[in-house]
């Protein structure tokens, strides 16, 4: 982090630094929400909804924040979610980000539209536990192949986006005419499915348009089970019904989510969503939580309301495009310290001592 930047103390400085650097196409591109932007804003403004009620007068000198994820043991419950083109951001792209997360013992998960293959992040960041998020094409063998290639780099399981059977309306992108700058490419593929240009409007949106099945049903998701060994997590569920389906068919874990909120406006918050998930799946799978978190506080919030774990995934791009890979190391630790300092405020010395008590909706306290 250079000396200028050394004044950047929390995620939102970040943002407003990443905002001056990155071009405009790709700033509104990873900024952007669907339509009126309503859920971009709740997936952050719900967080500050909730209130933390904390423990006092416990030893909390040491504080421990490791945990087990789909048998891995990871030292935060904080992870980087698949984000595309990241290359847009900085050159270190998606290995940057990828190697970063390496450094604090936590799960980086690569985007199927990254701009450094799925061989390349491997080779770029071996130490670095990695999952690959897959879309379902309409080329089925196309999927096969990128399932297989991500069972030979190594990565430890599937993260399969559910909420993009439909492709949502992003105005910036339009307004924008958004194309992949001329010098990258969707480095998982060769011929038309690397490339993502259009004429007029939206190219991502012309993209998915021609490219991604929307006719993926439940049944998809057990035929994605004949062929892989790897554990499968279901990105996008919203509520209680499909989480309850999802764990049925023998998923090991969902992600509540709601794309970033780029899909479906006035969808709910993610951290509004959880409680009905988690509860209504129990012990059946793993959950966790992608959307709206930009501080320690939330973090603590998510685990206390059911998540096993979180992610973040414009934060990390906003430390990329400050200064490439250091950039998201810095944010973070920035979330990480945050988390921990929270952890000792609350009374707490481990994930475990938080519990659902601990976070109540500001209409538990007087409405003055």
């Amino acid at each position: 982090m250079s000396s200028s930047q050394s004044h950047l103390c929390c995620v939102n400085d970040f943002e407003k630094l990443a905002m001056t650097k990155l071009p405009k196409p790709a700033a509104d591109y990873y900024r952007s929400g669907a339509c009126g932007e309503h859920t971009l804003e709740l997936n952050k403004s719900a967080f500050q909804r909730l209130r933390i009620k904390p423990r006092v007068l416990r030893d909390v000198s040491v504080r421990d924040t490791t945990c087990e994820i789909l048998g891995n043991k990871i030292n935060v419950p904080l992870g980087v979610s698949p984000a595309a083109m990241q290359k847009m951001a900085h050159h270190d792209g998606e290995c940057g980000n990828a190697r970063a997360v390496g450094e604090i013992g936590s799960i980086f998960i690569l985007s199927t539209l990254s701009s450094s293959s799925l061989e390349e992040v491997a080779e770029a960041a071996p130490d670095t536990i990695k999952w690959f998020q897959l879309y379902i094409y309409k080329n089925r063998d196309l999927t096969v192949e990128l399932v297989k290639r991500a069972e030979r780099a190594g990565y430890k399981a599937l993260v399969l986006t559910v909420d993009a059977n439909v492709f949502g309306i992003r105005y910036a992108d339009t307004k924008n005419d958004f194309n992949l700058p001329a010098h990258l490419n969707l480095a998982n593929f060769s011929g038309k499915e690397s490339e993502m240009k259009a004429d007029s409007g939206s190219a991502l949106f012309h993209y998915t348009k021609t490219q991604f099945d929307s006719t993926v049903s439940w049944d998809d998701i057990k035929w994605l089970r004949q062929i892989t060994d790897l554990p499968i997590v279901l990105k996008g569920i919203q509520c209680a019904e499909d989480a309850l389906i999802a764990a049925s068919i023998g998923v090991q874990a969902i992600m509540v989510s709601n794309h970033g909120a780029r899909q479906l406006d006035t969808a709910p918050a993610s951290i509004e969503i959880l409680p009905e998930v988690a509860k209504a799946v129990g012990n059946k799978c793993e959950v966790y939580l992608d959307g709206g978190i930009r501080y320690g506080t939330d973090i603590f919030k998510a685990l206390a309301l059911g998540a096993k774990m979180v992610f973040i995934g414009r934060p990390a791009i906003w430390g990329l495009a400050c200064d490439g890979q250091r950039g998201v190391k810095k944010v973070l630790d920035i979330l990480i310290n945050e988390l921990s300092i929270t952890l000792g405020l609350a009374g707490c010395n481990s994930l475990s001592d938080i519990n659902a008590n601990m976070v109540v909706h500001e209409s538990y306290y007087s409405k003055l």
